[in-house]
This record gives C-alpha cells, structure tokens and sequence, in this order.
C-alpha cells in the first residue's frame, strides 16, 4: 500500500470512529441542530476536504460534470436538509469504493512490474586496457565491449565476444526455459546472465534495444483505446451532464406542479445524483484492459492496446506463414539425388557456393551441410530471385540453384523430385546437376497449438512458398483448414486480400516471423509476430509480439483477449442495468441515500472486483 493510499485509510478509520461515536451519541443526548451540524462536520471534512476541493477546482476550471462533483452537491445538499448523518455516510463509503479502486489499480500496476524489471540499471563498460568501469546503460555507444557478470540482467543488445553461461529469459518470454550462450551467439538485454563471465560487443544504442522497445510497447499500451473504451469516455462525458439536469429537473418540477414538498424532491434529486455515478464504469473498463495487458505481458505476449485486444478477441481467421511459424524454420539437407554422372559432393559444393551469399535459412543449410565452409572467392555476380532461387557465376561458370520454377524459366530440362520438405534443384552452364532435399521440422507445440485454434472456432489457414506436396503434407500432420503453396512474397499479400474480402465473420489475424511478413502483418486485422525475441521488424510491424517462437501462444493470447472482452461486457451491462433500476427507484422515492451508496460505491466494487479477474492468466 502506497503512504498516499496509508494516509487515505487513516483518514477513513477516524472519519469512520467520529461518526460511529456521533451515531450512539444521538440516541443518548439532546443537543440542538447547529451543535449537531458542528459535531457531524467534523468526521464530514476529515473525510471528505479533498473531494469538496477537487469539486472547486473543477467549477473553476470549466470542468464541472464529475464524480466529484456529483459526490459534493449530493452531500451538501443531504447535510443542509438535516440528514447530517447520511452526508457523512455517503462521503465515506464514497472514500472506501475511492481507496478500494486504487489499491485494484496500484495491483494492476505492479503486475506489470516484474516485466518493468527488466529494466537495466547499469552497464560494465570494458575500455581500451582492460579496465571495467559502472555507467548507465544509455551511455554505451555501438561497438563497445560491456562485461556481464553472474546474476547481473543483460543491459544491451549484442554478440558474445568470449565466455559460456545460460540466460534467463523467463521476464521477455514468459517461458523459464533457459538459453544457452557462447562466442559468436546474439544475446538481448533483460535477459539474466547464469553462472559464466560474458563479453559481449554492443550491437544497438540502449534506445533501440530489445529492453527499451519493450517497456515503450508497455508503457504506451494504454494511449490505443479499444472501441469499449473510447465508448465510456464519450459516455461519461454525456450521460453525467444529462443526470445533473435530471436531478436538477427532478427537484424543480414536481414541487411547481403539484404546488408543494421542495423538501420531498429535493431529498430525491440528491440521491438520484448520488445513484448516478458512473465510476464503476469509468474505472472498471480501463482496468480489465489494463489488467488483459498486463496478464499477456506476464506471459510473454505483448499487446499494443486495448484496441488490438478487442480485434483478437473476435478473429475469425489465422493466417500463418509456415517457415519459422509452424515449422522450426532450422533446415537440414536430408537427401542428395546427383543427374547421372555427377558426383553428391560436387552437386552440394556448387549449391553452397552459389548460396554462399544468401542469408535465407536454406542457403544456410546446404553450407552447413558441408565438413567446411564453401570457397567464395571464386563466386561473382550473384542475382537472388525472389521465390524462386539464386543464379551466379562459380569459377566462371554460370550456376542456378532453387525451385523448379526456376530450372522451367531458364530452360534447364531436369528431373522432377518430391519428398516432404524444400527442393534445390541445381544447374550449371544449362546441365542439370541434380537435387538437393532440404527438410524442415514441425515446431512440437505446433499440432496442439492449431487444435487449440480449432477448438475455438477459429479457421486456420497456411501460406508458403514451398511447392504444394511440401505444402499439403505439413497441412496434413497439423490438421489445417486451408492451405496456398508456391507463393511468391507479394503473392501472400494479395491471399491475405483475398481472404479479408471472403471472410464472412470476425476479423483476421495473421502470423509471420515478423521480417519478410511485415507489409502483410500491417494489412492484417491484427498481426502477430512469432519468434520476435529481438527482431526490430517484428515489434515495429505486428500488433500482436510473441516473445518466443511457441505457436501456442497464440491461443493464450487469443483466450486472455476473449476473457476480458467478457468481463468488460459484464461490467457494462450490469453498471448500466443497475443504475438505471437505482435511478427509477431514487426518482420514485423508493430508494433512500443509503440504498444510493450500493447503487454508487457497490457496483463500483462490485465491477472492479469482476475486472480485477484478468490479473489471473492460466498460461
């Protein structure tokens, strides 16, 4: 509990023993009104003084029509009719539903503080001799070498220079798994260092970092309002003006026609006004987003406003990209088929060394296939053609390595082969030399993930690049609705186009890897990002960033989404429902101040409560 919350609960035991004390003295003294006003003031302004001065405030500066507002003429007016007792009451329970609201609040907060302590606090800098001094993490340029100890979090993005340790990434991902870190591998900050010594060399500004890309995401979340959201605010700024009339209305009218009883309605304005906060409202619905945001980023999904989380929570459709989305995306050559005559080591030589310069992940795997790394002295005039493969000259020689596409388009009569994964097929001067299969695994969550989907009703749908036997056998093993193979990147595009246009319900969210998706991750309803831990393109681009490569992830983020949509359609039709009642029954002269303080504080209570469910996430 904060001192400034410690302080309003002081207040409130005092203010409460004052008016207990001022309740059993009524019943055992006869004093006269104006000592009894003095005696019930004083409980009254302890508990009340900084609503009565927010309220001044506020008709000072044009913003008049608040709760605060509301809470001040209804207890003045309940304290200059005599009911001395039910303006102290009012007030205080007021103060109560107040404190009890941002102790909810404050929780909410500090649900998101163990991903705020990722934050950094300092960098060991290493400088020219060796020495190592303390300096704050924005300090460090680009190029420099810092040193992270045993338990220190990693403030900045970088490579790892020389040592060996495991990291903690259980803060960005949500997932306690560790990760292993050696010379030459990528490490982000707010990861946790293990029990090995790193150097690491700088690669981004702390600006650009992992870390500082992700407290912006956080901290910003709540400046994009969902539709929900955006509704109150417009309410409240509406419906608390009418009430004011109203209540205004109700105290005038009725006595000028029927000649009489200003004291009758004047009572029941006063606690029509009382009925008609709208704080549970107000307070409830910010919260259950705040609260969903706050659970998903527990859980390693970071949500970029309630907004998205109201547009995931009503998908329809899930349109993955398969490398890196459902499958591992870490290619092996599994199979080599050399034309007759050709020798398996020259065929997968000359692959490599036309792949020699490519970073796509099977240009990778055919180098890697190979006991030593691929001679690129002789390789020029490299021409990578987009979904289709790469052409170069090898030592002189014109080579094409990719798709079969490729070998039809450059006139090249080859051999057709299939399996289950990615065929390179390879040319040299015209001749075919024969194939290379390059396979790909299925994620192990991938199958659950997709039934998880399913389950919700969700239509799940795949796009790749890969020929359509690759396509369709993926398809197969993870039970999809849908499959589109041998796309080209702006092919995907224009299915994405497609499907929006052919979708007859909910909105569509599609996954990618965030780097080569992120023009079709914008089209999107909504886009997520899969595997983003540390990809610029992906946190810039998706909507949605998951911070591990864990497809299921996608269900939790959808299933925390549909959660608070729920809870923040409750507390709207039953704040709504209820004062409504509350109000008839007020305006009737059924319901008295008290009833008027459950209209007011229990349903806010009630709906905070209610909103305060989204802080448990079942991962």
């Amino acid at each position: 509990m904060t001192k400034k919350q410690k302080k309003v609960l002081r207040r409130i035991v005092i203010a409460a023993v004052l008016f207990a004390a001022l309740s059993v003295a009524g019943r055992l003294a006869a004093l006269p009104w104006y000592a009894w006003l003095a005696l019930y003031l004083i409980p009254y302004l302890v508990i009340g003084y900084d609503v009565l001065r927010k309220a001044a405030l506020g008709v000072v500066h044009g913003e008049v029509f608040d709760e605060n507002f509301l809470m001040a003429v209804a207890t003045v007016g309940a304290v200059a009719l005599g009911e001395y007792g039910e303006g102290v009451a009012v007030m205080l329970f007021y103060q109560v539903g107040e404190l009890f609201q941002s102790y909810a609040v404050g929780k909410s907060r500090r649900s998101i503080a163990a991903l705020m302590d990722i934050r950094p606090d300092s960098a060991n800098l290493e400088d020219a001799a060796g020495a190592v001094q303390t300096v704050d993490p924005e300090d460090v340029p680009v190029g420099a070498v810092i040193v992270v100890r045993p338990g220190e979090k990693i403030p900045l993005d970088g490579v790892v220079l020389s040592g060996e340790s495991t990291l903690n990434t259980s803060a960005l991902t949500g997932e306690s798994r560790p990760r292993s870190a050696r010379a030459g591998d990528a490490v982000i900050s707010g990861s946790v260092n293990g029990d090995g010594l790193l150097r690491v060399q700088v690669s981004k500004a702390y600006g650009q970092s992992t870390v500082a890309r992700i407290l912006d995401l956080v901290e910003n979340s709540s400046l994009k309002k969902a539709r929900a959201e955006n509704f109150i605010t417009k309410f409240a700024r509406y419906y608390t003006p009418a009430v004011c009339l109203a209540a205004l209305a109700l105290a005038v009218l009725p006595p000028l026609a029927l000649g009489g009883g200003w004291g009758v309605w004047v009572r029941r304005a006063l606690t029509f006004l009382v009925i008609s906060c709208p704080c549970a409202l107000v307070i409830s619905i910010p919260l259950s987003f705040f609260g969903g945001i706050g659970g998903a980023s527990r859980c390693g999904v970071l949500i970029k406003g309630g907004n998205y989380l109201e547009t995931l929570a009503h998908t329809g459709t899930v349109v993955f990209d398969k490398t890196g989305t459902l499958t591992r995306g870490t290619f092996r050559v599994s199979r080599l088929r050399p034309a007759p005559g050709v020798d398996e080591g020259d065929l997968l030589r000359t692959a490599a060394r036309a792949e020699s310069y490519s970073s796509h992940p099977i240009s990778k795997s055919l180098r890697e296939a190979l006991p030593a790394a691929p001679d690129a002295a002789g390789v020029t005039d490299v021409k990578e053609i987009a979904g289709r493969g790469v052409a170069a000259l090898v030592d002189g020689r014109r080579v094409l390595a990719g798709s079969a596409k490729l070998m039809q388009e450059q006139g090249v009569a080859y051999t057709p082969d299939e399996g289950v994964g990615t065929v390179v097929y390879v040319a040299r001067d015209g001749a075919f030399l024969g194939s290379i299969l390059i396979a790909d695994e299925i994620k192990e969550t991938a199958p659950a993930a997709v039934a998880a989907l399913r389950r919700q009703g969700v239509r799940t749908v795949m796009l790749t690049g890969d020929s359509r036997a690759v396509a369709e056998g993926v398809a197969a093993q993870l039970g999809l609705d849908e499959v589109h193979a041998e796309l080209l990147p702006a092919d995907k595009g224009e299915r994405v186009e497609s499907l929006l246009a052919a979708r007859s319900g909910g909105s569509l969210a599609f996954v990618g890897d965030g780097i080569n998706d992120a023009p079709v991750l914008t089209r999107a309803d909504v886009g997520i990002a899969m595997g983003a831990l540390g990809s610029d393109a992906a946190i810039e681009a998706a909507d949605v960033v998951l911070m591990d490569d864990d497809p299921a992830k996608i269900s939790l983020a959808m299933r925390i989404a549909r959660k608070c949509m729920r809870i923040v359609y409750e507390n709207i039709v039953f704040a709504l429902g209820v004062k409504a009642l509350f109000l008839l029954l007020g305006a009737a002269g059924i319901a008295n101040m008290w009833w008027a303080v459950f209209a007011d504080v229990g349903v806010m209570v009630l709906a905070v409560l209610n909103a305060m469910r989204m802080l448990a996430v079942k991962k």
